[in-house]
């Protein structure tokens, strides 16, 4: 057996077991940083930090309050907060009381939240704010098994018999630790693997989300494994800004504690490209979103600098490609990452012109990032490997605890989600689904054992949903969502994820796009453009001043994105062509319902909103 076997097969049953012999281990290290705004309001955040220790004072006081509330083990408890330190703290709170969190999205609305804490029957909820203490308190008598609400940020909160502060619950703890010093060891200590850690709603884009109940075993085997892969160490920085309600953002909690680095936690969007050289992360988690506004930014203002400025970059760009590519090659065939002398010798001097510039930007220290939840376009993932960030993709679900494969480091490939994490198997089926089995699969969906047995064999063989392909030395390629495939009225199959991925990477305008063609005789796709960059395109295009949507209305913009469908068109099959678009009026987002919080693309929502203009487009066609 080999050490990482052996390091993964005892494993200890929870990561509640892992967070106290990391706090026994490095009690004055380092563990968490976070911003404070300036009372003022003006001018840039003070960052703090806490110890392993200093953590663990607050993690304890929390958890012995719940219990001082009445929270037994396995007891439910809401956390609805946006990513911040207090989010971590209240979480690993839940877990060393031995109850479990069920995680809620801030932007959820109150009737899908009151749903939620009421499905879950949690007895506790955490409230980020008043804002979020108001969905508790309208839907109130909807709720009766929540017996507190305990808020993050009271500003404006009045407190009572039902509602009160973190500070409060802390000190409430804190009295009932003086008095009973072992309570959170001896708590901890009776947890066993198969103990209700999480529940995580998937948000679904039909009908009511599905509670996905994930035990503590899963986040144990998660914590080794990942540390087991060797891509994160104690001397990493990491700024992670990830909703912690999803899967994606919460499992890279338990890869820190095990390994015991630093991060940097700030959930706020709009702030990241600030933070980035505040932080100077060594690694950091994404979704593609995130890199495709980079890219698009990158463009945009290289752009704006002027025609001189813009051939520069475009000429930058292509060979960042060309290097990323020869050198991944290279890679694959003799293990050293390396470009031919002439293509070595360009790059050298798109590095002194635009690739420093890049790094710069992302704090100067990123060795790696992580993308899931989506795929990237690889035509994007090799521009940022050319340029010396390093897009490493990963792939897993909600139900498979996050993390069930990812590329490994140096040996990375862009375009395929890398190879599965130690102890976790995959196979594919006849029709090209991907199968997985490992001790990161979910218990089942909470109190819906047919939903269950519709996707978990009872041999442990989860049914993803989604299709792929393994090459022969085992990494992974995702095609598409099995439902999301398109069969055209003429046989042929498309992955619209693919011509979606492809269009992104040609055009630097766009933000969202849906390709459209089931039982139809051709492709069309809903375009959703990026706010910022056409609007600057529009102020040196005659159309300043004007709304985004009546730039997006305007003929010339129609005009400058049916070039790059016209681009895009010369890369693909006959049949995967797109014939007709249409510019939607607004960006799509979360509180329409159009993405998820973690930036997918929910297509029965926005196929069924803008059904009036897909009918358009086949009108007069053979099927319309």
């Amino acid at each position: 057996m080999s050490d990482t076997q052996t390091l993964i097969e005892n494993r200890p049953p929870s990561v509640a077991t892992l967070f106290l012999e990391r706090v026994a281990a490095t009690p004055d290290a380092e563990a968490y940083r976070y911003p404070v705004p300036p009372a003022s309001g003006e001018g840039p955040d003070d960052w703090k930090s806490l110890s392993w220790g200093q953590t663990a004072e607050r993690v304890f006081a929390i958890a012995a309050g719940l219990i001082e509330l009445g929270v037994q083990p396995e007891q439910r408890v809401a956390l609805s907060s946006s990513t911040r330190v207090e989010w971590i703290l209240a979480d690993l709170g839940i877990l060393c009381a031995g109850a479990a969190t069920t995680t809620v999205y801030p932007q959820t609305n109150a009737d899908e939240s009151a749903f939620i804490v009421s499905d879950s029957e949690s007895r506790v909820l955490f409230a980020e704010n008043a804002e979020q203490l108001a969905k508790a308190q309208e839907k109130r008598a909807e709720l009766p098994e929540l017996t507190h609400v305990v808020v993050i940020d009271a500003e404006g909160v009045e407190t009572g018999d039902w509602v009160l502060t973190l500070a409060e619950l802390e000190a409430r703890g804190a009295a009932r630790l003086e008095k009973d010093p072992d309570l959170i060891k001896e708590k901890v200590g009776a947890i066993t693997k198969d103990q209700l850690a999480t529940l995580i709603y998937t948000s679904g884009t039909t009908g009511r989300p599905k509670g996905v109940r994930l035990p503590h075993d899963n986040w144990a085997y998660m914590a080794k494994a990942i540390a087991a892969t060797g891509l994160i160490s104690a001397e990493d920085v990491q700024y992670l800004w990830l909703p912690l309600a999803h899967v994606f953002g919460k499992v890279l909690t338990s890869g820190q504690i095990e390994v015991g680095h630093v991060t940097a936690v700030d959930g706020r969007v709009d702030k990241i490209i600030e933070n980035l050289p505040v932080v100077q992360p060594t690694y950091m988690a994404a979704v593609p979103r995130i890199f495709e506004k980079v890219y698009n930014g990158v463009a945009a203002k290289a752009r704006a600098g002027g025609g001189a400025k813009y051939k520069i970059f475009q000429w930058a760009s292509e060979v960042a490609r060309e290097y990323a590519k020869a050198s991944q090659d290279n890679f694959r065939r003799t293990g050293t990452a390396s470009a031919p002398f002439g293509l070595s010798a360009k790059h050298k001097v798109a590095d002194a012109l635009v690739f420093a510039k890049i790094r710069e930007a992302f704090g100067g220290n990123l060795r790696a990032c992580v993308s899931g939840s989506a795929a990237l376009a690889p035509e994007i993932g090799y521009f940022f490997a050319g340029a010396g960030i390093h897009i490493l993709e990963g792939y897993g679900l909600t139900e498979s605890s996050a993390a069930s494969f990812v590329n490994p480091g140096e040996a990375y490939r862009t375009g395929t989600v890398g190879k599965p994490l130690p102890g976790t198997e995959v196979r594919i089926a006849d029709d090209g689904e991907i199968l997985l089995r490992g001790p990161g699969i979910m218990e089942g969906y909470h109190g819906l054992p047919e939903k269950t047995a519709e996707v978990l064999e009872s041999d442990g063989w989860f049914h993803t949903g989604d299709i792929g392909e393994l090459s022969p030395d085992g990494y992974l390629r995702i095609t598409d969502r099995k439902k999301d495939l398109i069969k055209t009225s003429g046989g042929k199959y498309i992955a619209p994820a693919e011509v979606e991925g492809q269009f992104k990477a040609v055009c630097p305008y766009v933000s969202n796009i849906l390709v459209h063609g089931a039982d139809r005789n051709f492709c069309t796709a809903l375009i959703a453009l990026d706010e910022v960059a056409i609007l600057g395109w529009a102020e040196e295009n005659g159309l300043g001043g004007k709304s985004y949507a009546e730039v997006v209305a305007d003929p010339a913009t129609v005009a400058l994105v049916e070039g790059y469908v016209k681009q895009l068109n010369e890369g693909l099959q006959r049949w995967q062509t797109i014939k007709k678009f249409r510019l939607l009026p607004r960006d799509l987002d979360v509180e329409h319902g159009e993405i998820t919080p973690s930036l997918k693309l929910k297509r029965p929502v926005v196929e069924r909103e803008y059904k009036h203009l897909i009918d358009e487009m086949y009108a007069g066609t053979r099927e319309a």
